[in-house]
């Protein structure tokens, strides 16, 4: 179907007029500031809640479908329910890792100095070798003394003048963990009306159409996140073990921060496995070798096992498209936008073939109207 004149002419103007707000909203600062630091408010705990709000809106559905005699859980019964474990649950966690953390921070504070002493003593032993001399390298030794000590008095200096950061990060954390509870309860008590009210602003066609798409991205988000969640939980638990079998110290915490930083396709092992390399190194050297080994068991099983059979074959997405993303994303958004951007390629992957499948089937029903008039 090929475009009028004037309709290409008014569609032309149209993406001038848009292009002409923004660039006049670009110039007002004080028109944008306002929305970028609603935005930065809203984005993390709306993230988490979202995330948080895929993986337990089964259980709720499951509650639901429960009866006891004539008594039937409410969703909003439901949901306060599944919330109030949530917070239980982690509070409990942090009552329980808390003391032990708080031991082995102590003890890793404590084996620093005599770390960096046995360094420094290697490495001037190493100096006194004839090949080391060779190299040349007594400048860079004396450099990367002198630098230490720089580092660690800004360290120092850092850490005096910046308690009003402390403060505002702690603030910030708090506001997020009073603000997801809240924001995943209404959530999980009201998300199931939200297809219905988008729904009423289109017409009897375009709504079941829309509500046919609006299922699809929730079920592409769903699966995604759910496998996400059952990914990083393996990698966290499998990750946590092996360190405790070797004696990392802070075995527990380190396998959690090696979870999290999974979310994060290819890139997130690396990042997870860089504190435990900095613990081993400070307490002793040998265990980088053995913390390697647990880091590259652990995402075998998984990049074979479990990412495969979970992840990948529902969001049927190539793993070139997905470097692309994150090179782009990183670039971009830094490391929440590694995070977002492939369930962001997915749904928006499930939005343009539904509408290359809507648009096919209208383009074959036409045909048959139309081949009685080229007869």
């Amino acid at each position: 179907m090929r475009l009028k004149p004037y309709s290409l002419l008014y569609w032309s103007l149209e993406a001038l007029v848009i292009a002409l707000l923004i660039w006049v909203c670009s110039k007002l600062d004080f028109v944008l500031q306002p929305i970028g630091i609603f935005i930065s408010v809203t984005f993390t705990p709306l993230i988490i809640s979202t995330f948080l709000y895929y993986m337990l809106n089964p259980i709720v559905k499951l509650l639901v479908k429960i009866r006891i005699g004539r008594f039937r859980f409410p969703r909003g019964l439901a949901s306060l329910l599944v919330v109030l474990t949530l917070v239980l649950v982690v509070l409990g966690g942090i009552a329980a890792l808390l003391p032990s953390l708080v031991n082995e921070l102590t003890q890793l504070v404590k084996w620093l100095p005599t770390a960096t002493k046995e360094t420094q003593q290697a490495l001037g032993h190493l100096s006194q070798h004839e090949w080391f001399k060779q190299l040349n390298l007594s400048k860079v030794y004396d450099e990367f003394n002198d630098q230490v000590g720089k580092y660690a008095e800004m360290l120092l200096k850092g850490l005096t003048s910046s308690a009003g950061t402390v403060i505002g990060t702690v603030t910030s954390i708090v506001v997020v963990a009073v603000t997801v509870p809240v924001m995943l309860f209404y959530m999980l008590k009201d998300a199931h009306r939200f297809v219905p009210s988008v729904q009423r602003f289109f017409s009897p066609n375009q709504a079941e159409e829309v509500g046919n798409l609006l299922h699809r991205m929730n079920a592409t988000l769903s699966a995604y996140i759910s496998g996400q969640a059952i990914e990083c939980l393996f990698v966290a638990v499998a990750t946590s073990v092996g360190y405790l079998i070797i004696g990392q110290p802070l075995a527990i915490v380190l396998g959690i921060v090696a979870g999290l930083t999974n979310m994060i396709p290819y890139v997130g092992p690396y990042i997870g496995i860089t504190p435990a390399l900095l613990v081993a190194l400070a307490v002793e050297p040998r265990k980088i070798i053995w913390v390697i080994v647990v880091v590259v068991i652990v995402q075998q099983i998984d990049g074979n096992i479990i990412y495969p059979n979970i992840i990948g074959k529902t969001l049927n997405i190539h793993p070139l498209t997905i470097i692309v993303l994150l090179l782009a994303a990183g670039n971009i958004a830094g490391i929440p936008g590694m995070i977002l951007c492939v369930p962001f390629y997915a749904v928006t992957k499930t939005v343009v073939s539904f509408f290359w499948t809507i648009w096919q089937l209208e383009k074959r029903g036409k045909r048959p109207a139309e081949s009685p008039k080229n007869e």
